[in-house]
């Protein structure tokens, strides 16, 4: 492995992607400490924190490094692209136009990009306006938050939110082009990162958990870190047998190669969908002014409560069938595997091969889908056996580790890629690859 980190900085075009990288993930970094113009930030950011905690909000502030709870340029970090890149992704299996886009190449997929683009731009005008009412309307015991006029922050807020997160957009597909890795995942991994090291030291300012807890705490995350790993790169290969075929007076003999059917072909946006759904009732409880209904939502919906988790748990279970369902049809594989002339052994081709894919493929998704739920329910039971912080629980379980483990192992990839392609030896003899299930 230490070859494999030698043999980087023999490659110049390799090492000057890394110097791309890092140098535009510093810009990242630098806009998380730049306030919006107009914000009392050190009246704003322990009460931001402290609201934070324990929420689908504190998800959000890990991702983008702590600039949400902060009220920085980059407060919205890259999430609203993500969510409109999600959005484009479902609607090519619902509008045929999209769909016809996305049949047709790099061509319609640049303009399924530029589509996206708008979309992040739409977003991040709506997050911003419901940011900055909300931030106006905080009354933290006659501290002024907002020290300009309300109407000329409005304005001043959108425009900063918005051109920062067009800001980390342009980053992230500027690293994807000329650097190493992909640029948006990257951000959101060094945002995890981030919070780390400020997690840590909570803990040990309100006492620590003790060396024993330290060790077990140690042993559950290393587990789960490589079952998070099968859980990415776990795949079942599906043999295929291509004819043989006349190109031009020669004939070639017949091929074989694998369908693989990953284990987890969602990645994390089934837990994203349920956590979003989670948050319904507590959004309803902020608007809706009944004491009773408030009572009953943070008796019983609270993050850390038992009918959360069971809720929470099934739900991730269903988006992650549902999003395997719209994104991978059966069918339409075994339509091309007909148009090429290839077969599955032993499975005669159109509706007995559809049928087979759909059998193998809603069996390997169950497994996945109960380990991502398990996965997604880990930061709750790590808070409770534990006694730490949510924020620092969320790092070792959920949506951020599964991030972590799936941006570390393709970033990998893509540098020993380059190492190889350049005859030279990768981290290691065997190379990353999917796993065989």
């Amino acid at each position: 492995m230490l070859k494999g980190f030698a043999n980087i900085f023999k490659v110049k075009d390799l090492t000057r992607k890394l110097w791309i990288t890092f140098l535009l993930l510093l810009v990242f970094r630098f806009g998380k400490h730049i306030p919006v113009p107009g914000v009392n930030s050190d009246a704003i950011i322990e009460y931001m924190q402290a609201q934070t905690q324990g929420t689908l909000l504190s998800l959000y502030d890990m991702f983008t490094g702590g600039a949400f709870s902060r009220v920085t340029i980059f407060a919205l970090g890259i999430m609203p692209y993500i969510t409109s890149s999600i959005i484009v992704q479902l609607l090519v299996y619902v509008i045929p136009e999209f769909k016809r886009l996305h049949d047709e190449g790099e061509r319609g997929n640049k303009v399924l990009t530029q589509y996206t683009r708008y979309g992040t731009i739409l977003i991040c005008i709506m997050q911003s306006l419901a940011y900055a009412k909300w931030i106006s309307g905080l009354n933290l015991g006659g501290v002024q938050i907002v020290t300009i006029n309300p109407v000329l922050f409005m304005f001043v807020a959108v425009l900063t939110f918005t051109a920062g997160t067009v800001l980390l957009m342009w980053v992230g597909e500027t690293i994807t082009e000329i650097g190493i890795g992909n640029g948006i995942s990257l951000i959101i991994l060094i945002g995890i990162v981030a919070r780390l090291i400020p997690s840590i030291i909570e803990i040990q300012a309100t006492g620590g958990i003790g060396f024993a807890k330290i060790l077990l705490l140690i042993f559950i995350v290393l587990l789960v870190t490589v079952a998070a790993i099968m859980l990415t790169l776990g795949a079942r290969k599906i043999p295929i047998m291509y004819p043989k075929r006349i190109q031009g007076r020669r004939v070639v003999q017949g091929a074989k190669n694998y369908l693989p059917l990953r284990v987890n072909s969602a990645s994390v946006i089934p837990i994203i969908f349920a956590q979003s759904v989670m948050m319904i009732p507590t959004s309803l409880a902020a608007i809706v002014k009944h004491e009773g209904f408030r009572g009953f939502v943070n008796t019983y919906f609270a993050w850390d409560k038992p009918l959360y988790i069971i809720i929470f748990f099934f739900l991730v279970i269903g988006f992650t069938f549902f999003y395997t369902a719209i994104t991978f049809n059966p069918d339409e594989i075994s339509d091309n595997l007909k148009k090429y002339g290839a077969v599955i052994q032993n499975k005669r081709p159109g509706k007995k091969t559809a049928a087979f894919l759909h059998t193998i493929l809603s069996r390997v998704t169950f497994i996945g889908a109960m380990m991502l739920a398990i996965i997604a329910i880990l930061p709750t039971i790590i808070t409770a056996l534990f006694h730490i912080p949510a924020g620092l629980s969320m790092l070792f379980g959920g949506t951020s580790l599964l991030i972590m483990v799936g941006v570390v192992l393709d970033t990998i990839q893509q540098i020993e890629g380059q190492l190889i392609m350049r005859h030279y030896d990768g981290f290691s003899k065997r190379r990353i690859k999917s796993r065989h299930m």
